[in-house]
Parts: structure tokens; C-alpha cells; sequence
């Protein structure tokens, strides 16, 4: 499980985390700590790179219309990436493809991309990033892709944009603030709805600290919280050096006895149950599937379900996965 500093746990002089004791009318019935986790999980969407055939069937046991956003990769090509968002609409999913503007080498070309999305795929949703790229066309952030007009008229009507709980490795938080707003602005003012996306965290903490400074700073927006779904611990710490994540992954590391399980699997269990009992207004859960997509899939299934059991030290486990 993932740890997170929370009410009701300290550490003594070893480091090592004791509980203490919580007043009872402070304590909720698991069946109220259940009702909650369901209520936070309702919206849920997954995050994938390139889905197998194996994989499509994993997610089509999701419910109907579940967001399922498609990473963006440098050179792939549009054929695949359009026929992926063909084949999770067929599965009755919503595909939300990643919309990497560095990667388009003209205006047109986005335009194309575009209207194939719209018009063969359905698709309404995007995410709107820069890139990893250092070299680009006539788009050279999120936001003048935004500002083109090519999503609404492709009937783009949501778009989500990049947040940063813990602050982003080469971008000043001032910065980042002032692209975010930048962003919101041009976005509603072409008629877009916008989320925030945020990268995936290990502190609950960081997280609800994101949250409320955005809510502090008049933002309203939907958020979509990255949580990593179940995976073995060596990955989860290999996709948190390249992707950033250094706080909460130092944290993480620190956890007494964490070498000795480096091998095992880990599930965000008890972040879900701190955000769902700090229950913040408008804001979802996103899990990208760095343990295989039909892990988090039925992983992800069977929590919305409320198929789990409270753990007496905190977090929970399924009951029986789909």
C-alpha cells in the first residue's frame, strides 16, 4: 500500500509508524468508509500507452463510458492512434486521446488528426500537453493549440490540462500558475470545458494541498487525480524517477522494511481512502496502468464495485477481483 500522513498514525524515534488511538465519535462504520471509497471512485478514468487485444477485452469490462485517456508517443503513427480510439468506443468506452502539440508538424496536420478523431472515433474529450520534444512546429505549448480554434470546431467540448501536485522538475510554480490560468482563460473562451489532469502522486497530502490552492485561486475546474495502479514496487519507483515525482517517491523509499518488498505489489488503497474521506468537491480519481492495463482494469473494476475489505492498520484490500 501506499503510506500517507494522516490523522490517527505517528512515528515513534525508529521511524516506524504507530496508531493511535481515535475518539469514538470520531470513527465511521466500514460500511460508511465503503460508501465513501464508491462515491469517490464514481467518474473514475484509466490512462494507457498501447493497448493489446488482450488488453481492449481487460477494459471493456469497465462500465460504459468510462474516460480512458491514450498516452501520446512521439512517432506513432495516426492510422494507430485513431484506430485505437475506434476500438474503445466500439467497447462502449470513452476514449480521451493524449494531444501532444510539439509532435504535429503543421497546422494542418492537427487539423487532419483532429477531424479523424471527431469524425471516425467520436471523441469530444482530449488532453491537451506540449510534448517531451524540444523541437516543434507552428504549436509550441498547450496553449496555443488552444487559442488555434481547431478544437471546438472538430467538436472538442472538454479539454484537460496538465496539473503538477508537487511541482514540475524543470517549471517554476509561478510559472506553471501562470500557463494554468493562461490555459483556462483562452480554453472558456472558445466555449471548452477544462480539467486539470495531475501528475500521479504518492502523498495524499501534496495532493489535498493541490486541490486547495487551486480552489484558493478561483479554480472551479474538475480535478483528476493521478494515482498509479497496482504494480510492483521497483516500477512504480522507476516511473517516479522519470516522471518527476520526487517528494513523495523519497518518502516513499524511506518506509521501514520497503527493500525487502521491492518485488511485491502495491495498490493505492490507502490514498483512496484519505481523498475519499477528505471528500473534495469535484475531484476524480485518473490511474495510469504502469502494472499492465488488465490489472489496473479489474483492479480498478472491483474497488467503483465496492467489492473490498477495510484493513484493521488503514487502506483496503479487494475481495475477489473480476
Amino acid at each position: 500500500m501506499f503510506r500517507h500522513p494522516k490523522l490517527g498514525h505517528k512515528k515513534n524515534g525508529s521511524g516506524l509508524r504507530m496508531t493511535t488511538a481515535v475518539p469514538a465519535s470520531q470513527r465511521q462504520s466500514p460500511a460508511d468508509s465503503v460508501a465513501r471509497i464508491t462515491a469517490f471512485m464514481t467518474g473514475f478514468s484509466v490512462e494507457v500507452t498501447r493497448p493489446a487485444d488482450a488488453d481492449f477485452a481487460a477494459l471493456a469490462s469497465l462500465d460504459s463510458g468510462t474516460g480512458v485517456y491514450l498516452s501520446a508517443l512521439p512517432n506513432r503513427p495516426i492510422d494507430e492512434a485513431v484506430g485505437t480510439a475506434i476500438q474503445l468506443r466500439k467497447s462502449g468506452l470513452q476514449p480521451v486521446p493524449h494531444i501532444a502539440v510539439r509532435n504535429f508538424a503543421s497546422a494542418r496536420q492537427l487539423d487532419d488528426f483532429l477531424a479523424r478523431l471527431s469524425g471516425d472515433a467520436g471523441v469530444d474529450r482530449v488532453l491537451i500537453i506540449a510534448g517531451d520534444r524540444s523541437e516543434c512546429g507552428p504549436f509550441s505549448n498547450a496553449l496555443d493549440a488552444i487559442k488555434s480554434g481547431l478544437l471546438p470546431r472538430h467538436g472538442i467540448r472538454t479539454i484537460g490540462i496538465a496539473g503538477y501536485p508537487e511541482g514540475h522538475p524543470r517549471i517554476s510554480d509561478g510559472e506553471l500558475k501562470r500557463a494554468m490560468t493562461e490555459k483556462i482563460s483562452a480554453a472558456e473562451a472558445s466555449g471548452l470545458t477544462v480539467e486539470i489532469v495531475t501528475q500521479f502522486c504518492f502523498d495524499s497530502r501534496a495532493i489535498l494541498d493541490f486541490v486547495g490552492r487551486l480552489r484558493s485561486s478561483g479554480y472551479a475546474q474538475c480535478v483528476r487525480v493521478g494515482l498509479a495502479g497496482p504494480t510492483s514496487l521497483t516500477s512504480l519507483m522507476r516511473y517516479a524517477s522519470r516522471c518527476g515525482v520526487r517528494a513523495s517517491a523519497q518518502a516513499f523509499t524511506q518506509r521501514a522494511g520497503l527493500i525487502r518488498q521491492m518485488f511485491t505489489t502495491a495498490a493505492p488503497d490507502d490514498l483512496i481512502v484519505a481523498l475519499a474521506e477528505a471528500a473534495p468537491a469535484a475531484v476524480e480519481p485518473h490511474f495510469f496502468s504502469f502494472g499492465g492495463i488488465p490489472a489496473t482494469a479489474r483492479w480498478v473494476g472491483t474497488v467503483a464495485e465496492g467489492n473490498i475489505a477495510l484493513r484493521t492498520g488503514g487502506g483496503f484490500c479487494v475481495e475477489a477481483w473480476r
